[in-house]
């Protein structure tokens, strides 16, 4: 008999993206040794998108790029394929932290790349099921729609369209009780398949002559002066200049984890809903959803009309860890499932047909910053906090900028500049982080009112985002 509780019981404990037939053949490990101009670790977006981007800038550029498993494995496939073009997880967020003038730039050069990312798509021909139909905010407590026009005007006045929607108008859009009106950005954002987008790079960095080597782990660096020597699990390379990008993933830059905090989010897809139980909720048009305050779940609709439905939760494990082993869990699951249908009564019977996890870089900021080290030779890219997607085209430019030591506008940012506040070391970290969940949890449950620690922690610059 179905219950909520048995709706996901015989989910494939598999990321729905990357169950899909792979669209480019896999790439050897590494045999080293070998040489390059630039070598590039880690192989999801923001490596991707370097490589791309170090070819198109110099094609005779030798560039190596090594990931640690496959392409699209780690959080650039595990994601919930929304794309963004905001650098600094939102509009407040960004304000909060950088100058008006800065966020303005930030604003500009966020839409930029993002047209960037749309012209790649279309050059070479990337068949990565891409819409862009904005998002839509919904609030499900009365305390929640107050300051709607007044964050209309707000985003009206940075150039960027945004509109009220009163219960009906919502329920046009989306046939949910849940819903008691939202805010609509119906041009800020985008859709996307992660993984078919990730294997698209992929090709393009491959058609560009960039060399990839997947299931190939870096253990160390080795600065030699005039280059670098990384020493993999299956040879070196030897390299003039380093680009490191391995999201919540250790890597090799210790001063890395000071910043990131790996925390667990967790999805549920369902399987392909009937033409009835469309019809049943509405949502015709391909836009991102998402509901709640501190402690949100965001949910989208795929081309074989399926629901994906994921957050609430950011779960840190103890020191840090990332494993396979925390791909899924049963509590997030079943508090997804039970919000799900709470969402969606009148799809009662509905099962979901995949269940994953995977580890999100959160930092304080929650926006990605960047270093380099050994003299310039090494930059890296990290923090992006779930928006990585549409984000870390910008991110690796950056980076390139860095380590080819080029003076850009990019540069210039105090975003890039400066790093974000550390989180404490452990044995402090685990129990800070849920004592901060702890208190945005009630925050939420007290119409929104932030406690004077988390109004202290704000005037600081820290943060912790579900």
């Amino acid at each position: 008999m179905w219950t909520i509780d048995t709706s996901f019981a015989d989910a494939e404990p598999a990321v729905y993206w990357t169950s899909q037939p792979r669209s480019v053949p896999d790439q050897p490990p590494l045999d080293g040794p070998v040489e390059a101009d630039l070598l590039i670790i880690g192989g999801g977006f923001t490596g991707l998108w370097a490589a791309v981007e170090a070819k198109r800038r110099n094609p005779d550029r030798d560039v190596v790029l090594l990931e640690m498993e496959r392409i699209a494995f780690g959080a650039s496939g595990r994601n919930g394929g929304f794309i963004d073009p905001s650098l600094t997880h939102g509009l407040s967020n960004g304000l909060a932290r950088y100058p008006e003038a800065e966020v303005r730039t930030l604003l500009r050069l966020g839409d930029e790349s993002y047209d960037q990312i749309m012209a790649t798509i279309r050059e070479f021909a990337i068949d990565c099921d891409f819409h862009r139909n904005g998002t839509v905010w919904a609030a499900t407590e009365p305390y929640q729609l107050h300051g709607l026009t007044d964050a209309v005007a707000h985003y009206n006045a940075f150039g960027l369209e945004a509109e009220v929607l009163h219960q009906e108008e919502l329920r046009e859009l989306v046939h949910s009780p849940f819903y008691l009106g939202g805010l609509r950005t119906p041009n800020e954002g985008g859709l996307v398949d992660p993984a078919r987008l990730a294997w698209g790079l992929l090709r393009a960095a491959i058609e560009l002559g960039v060399r990839v080597h997947e299931q190939t782990q870096v253990v160390r660096l080795e600065d030699q002066g005039t280059r670098m020597v990384v020493h993999t699990d299956r040879g070196r390379v030897a390299a003039r200049r380093v680009i490191h990008g391995t999201s919540a993933y250790p890597g090799v830059i210790p001063a890395i984890r000071r910043y990131v905090a790996p925390v667990y989010d967790y999805v549920l897809m369902t399987e392909p809903l009937t033409e009835e139980q469309h019809r049943s909720i509405g949502w015709q048009t391909r836009f991102g959803l998402s509901d709640g305050e501190n402690q949100f779940v965001y949910h989208r609709m795929t081309s074989d009309r399926r629901i994906l439905y994921g957050g609430w939760d950011a779960v840190y494990q103890k020191n840090g860890r990332v494993s396979p082993a925390f791909d899924t869990r049963d509590a997030s699951h079943q508090f997804l499932a039970r919000r799900f249908f709470r969402t969606f009564p009148q799809l009662e019977g509905l099962r979901f047909s995949h269940r994953w996890g995977g580890a999100i870089d959160t930092c304080s900021r929650f926006a990605v910053f960047f270093d380099t080290l050994h003299g310039g030779k090494v930059a890296y890219a990290a923090g992006y906090t779930g928006l990585g997607v549409g984000a870390s085209r910008f991110g690796a430019t950056t980076a390139l900028d860095l380590v080819d030591g080029i003076d850009s506008e990019a540069t210039r940012l105090s975003l890039v500049q400066k790093r974000p506040l550390p989180f404490p070391p452990e044995p402090l970290r685990g129990p800070t982080i849920q004592s901060v969940q702890w208190l945005m949890h009630r925050a939420d449950q007290n119409e929104g009112r932030r406690s004077l620690p988390l109004r202290a922690l704000d005037k600081l610059g820290l943060g912790f985002d579900s």
